[in-house]
């Protein structure tokens, strides 16, 4: 099974393009597709491409119904707060950030985040994709010393251990990669990330 995971769009079709010619099984569109939900029904168009292996959460900058319209209207899977098997994998998405400054459309309270996270806690082995990444890491960093992830995202991810967080939500940390304990985590942004899911565990 191969997953292609990708973020933050924000309205770059060409890039947007570029990652649906990559051959996957499944494709998970992390958040942010657009900005203050402008230009949804040209992603639509986009992403229906792929049809029903696209797999979608809404970022900040979309509202859960910005992404569950654009899904029905364009054949694609609404993945906020769901999850998918893949062989013997679970695969589960939560979209939206914690609080931001700029009072975008899909932001939820810590509080929030980690009673949506606790549905997952019990899929082993688990792919876990989010919009915003873990507090205090490199998926987070703005700048040095500034960090601006969810501190209930790192702690789901820090007691339950899935064996992958992919996140996006902080561009300027697109492309790193952590551990966290046995958790490999990545902020895939735009480049995207091709996941090859094994049978075996």
């Amino acid at each position: 099974m191969r997953l292609l995971i990708f973020s933050d769009i924000h309205a770059d079709w060409k890039a947007l393009e570029r990652l649906l010619a990559i051959e996957a099984d499944r494709y998970i569109a992390a958040g942010d597709q657009v900005t203050w939900s402008r230009g949804l029904d040209r992603c639509g168009e986009i992403l229906g491409q792929r049809g029903d292996k696209v797999y979608v959460l809404p970022g900040n900058h979309e509202s859960a119904d910005d992404v569950v319209n654009m899904c029905a209207r364009y054949g694609l899977h609404d993945f906020h707060e769901r999850h998918f098997a893949a062989g013997l994998w679970q695969v589960a998405g939560l979209g939206y950030s914690n609080p931001t400054p700029f009072h975008t459309p899909g932001e939820y309270s810590e509080v929030q985040l980690a009673q949506r996270l606790v549905r997952f806690a019990e899929l082993q082995p688990l792919v876990l994709v989010c919009h915003t990444p873990p507090f205090d890491t490199e998926l987070d960093q703005i700048r040095p010393g500034v960090h601006a992830g969810s501190t209930a995202v790192r702690e789901f991810v820090e007691t339950h251990q899935p064996a992958y967080l992919f996140c996006g939500h902080i561009h300027e940390a697109e492309g790193r990669q952590i551990h966290i304990g046995k958790t490999l985590g990545m902020n895939v942004g735009k480049q995207g990330y091709l996941l090859e899911l094994n049978d075996t565990v």
